[in-house]
């Protein structure tokens, strides 16, 4: 498996060569972000300091320590767990982070629908997918947090990693509007039936 190098922030063009199936592997930086993030920059107007232009997003709330701020934690955290949580909770926040922040790259864990998908394909973005249960080897990947916006909501901050080699990440939603979740309903589905009618029941 030959995994794609992509450094952050990317631009449109970097996101439309990418095809579902492809496996990815993200540089420089991500920002953590989660329902309570979403609700208050979206339902109540809040607004990030941070620039996201280009950026990716991983649904998390991540499990942290609060230390002394010093060049090892310059936010005054230190990272204990970051991991993933399922993302089709949040699947309406996906177009509004994409047009007014222009976030490119959305990672969780399950899948998006089909706004998501409409979105990716407008305005080029991409979903890349992560397999539950990876949180301490997510944890690895990112070198520190760097800073942290909308600290108040805790966990549900938005956080900003710095990371190194975060991947491989599996292009599970494209531009183009293909979806591997797509061929894994469809095998499910025939299978399913296979299984039926090899016992004498109609699908």
């Amino acid at each position: 498996m030959t995994a794609i190098q992509l450094p952050l922030p990317c631009s449109e063009d970097d996101i439309r060569k990418l095809k579902a199936g492809d496996h990815v592997i993200l540089q420089n930086t991500l920002f953590g972000i989660r329902d309570a993030t979403y609700i208050h920059m979206f339902d109540k107007g809040r607004k990030t300091h941070f620039d996201l232009n280009g950026h990716a997003v991983i649904h998390t709330a991540p499990n942290v320590e609060k230390v002394p701020v010093s060049n090892e934690y310059p936010a005054g955290y230190r990272s204990i767990c970051i991991g993933t949580t399922t993302s089709m909770r949040m699947e309406r926040f996906t177009r509004p982070l994409m047009e007014q922040y222009g976030v490119r790259i959305t990672i969780g864990k399950g899948g998006l629908g089909e706004e998501s998908r409409k979105a990716f394909q407008d305005l080029g973005g991409v979903y890349l997918a992560i397999i539950g249960g990876t949180a301490a080897l997510e944890t690895t990947w990112i070198t520190a947090i760097e800073e942290v916006d909308m600290d108040d909501l805790n966990p549900e901050s938005l956080w900003r990693f710095a990371i190194k080699d975060f991947g491989p990440l599996l292009v599970a939603m494209d531009s183009h509007g293909n979806s591997v979740y797509d061929a894994v309903k469809k095998t499910a589905a025939d299978r399913r039936a296979a299984a039926l009618a090899s016992i004498g029941v109609k699908a």
